[in-house]
């Protein structure tokens, strides 16, 4: 295929909020149109107000996005970097607005989601088209980057982390977690299979036999299947089977959500102590020295055509 050529590259996130006053806005844009009760999204506020309303997803999508700036400018190719979040600021349309006026005609949108699902997937590419119809027949044509749950270096940089946990707590049961996301969902994507097959290759790469998945943070009515087992059944199996500690991974997230930091490092944590576990949580990737360096190889693989 020939080469593409692109005007700009555009990171787009999740977002989060950054203060208390930001949580029950940014509730609800990430509820709207779904029928949750208002009392189970002041209990999610709840979390976010245990950390004083700060997500810590806002500082590592900047992070990510000054990684891969300074990775382009040092390597090339020499392309603006722009970020848009689907719930907070700065939101998608208000870049799409700010590519329109710097004269940016063809874009190229990497995801913060490496693996399949409609949350993590096709969500963004609606968000994406609804930022462009926002902004009208200027705004610039932006193609995503392909998903990279597979990709060589994923898998380097979380077996990294996955071996770092072991090294500090040797003998421990390695758990991967994911999102949950519901059954039926998962029936129309690969998103299972994906995330199976990356656990297979990183603990085998990080020297673990003994691994398993689980899935966190389900929402959604009681009677609406979900994945399953969940991380909490996955703790209770380890404690049933004797295990002495669990190395917790979670593969699913690139950079550290209210997900991760409560509902791994504060409820999972307190579980774990209940039932004698000691806990390992071993960092997401985001931060990894060569994560822009992935970033950056996704972009040249995109612009080649491949």
């Amino acid at each position: 295929m020939p080469a593409r050529t692109y005007d700009a590259i555009i990171v787009v996130s999740f977002g989060g909020p950054e203060q208390r006053q930001d949580v029950l806005p940014f509730l609800e844009n990430v509820l709207r149109g779904r029928p949750v009760p208002r009392e189970r999204m002041l209990e999610v506020a709840e979390h976010y107000y245990h950390f004083e309303g700060v997500s810590p997803i806002g500082a590592a999508t900047r992070n990510m996005v000054a990684g891969l700036d300074a990775e382009l400018r040092a390597r090339g190719p020499a392309l603006p970097v722009y970020a848009g979040n689907r719930n907070w600021h700065p939101f998608l349309s208000d870049t799409v607005e700010k590519m329109a006026a710097d004269g940016v005609r063809r874009a190229l949108a990497f995801v913060t989601s490496a693996f399949d699902s409609y949350s993590g997937c096709q969500q963004y590419i609606e968000d994406i088209e609804r930022a462009r119809a926002e902004v009208g027949e200027r705004a610039p044509v932006i193609e995503k980057i392909r998903l990279f749950h597979d990709h060589p270096e994923f898998d380097a940089m979380m077996a990294e982390r996955v071996a770092g946990g072991l090294a500090r707590l040797p003998g421990a049961r390695v758990l991967f977690t994911a999102h949950s996301i519901p059954v039926s969902q998962a029936a129309g994507c690969r998103y299972v299979q994906q995330l199976e097959a990356a656990c297979r290759r990183i603990a085998a790469a990080a020297g673990s036999r003994d691994w398993r998945l689980g899935y966190q943070s389900r929402s959604g009515p009681p009677q609406q299947p979900w994945l399953e087992p969940s991380i909490d059944d996955r703790l209770r199996e380890a404690a049933a089977e004797g295990m002495r500690g669990v190395v917790v991974v979670p593969v699913g997230f690139l950079s550290d959500h209210m997900e991760v930091v409560y509902d791994l490092d504060v409820e999972a944590r307190k579980l774990c102590a209940e039932l004698g576990l000691a806990m390992e949580r071993v960092k997401t990737i985001g931060d990894h020295p060569r994560f822009a360096g992935l970033m950056r190889a996704l972009v040249v693989e995109h612009l080649a055509g491949a």
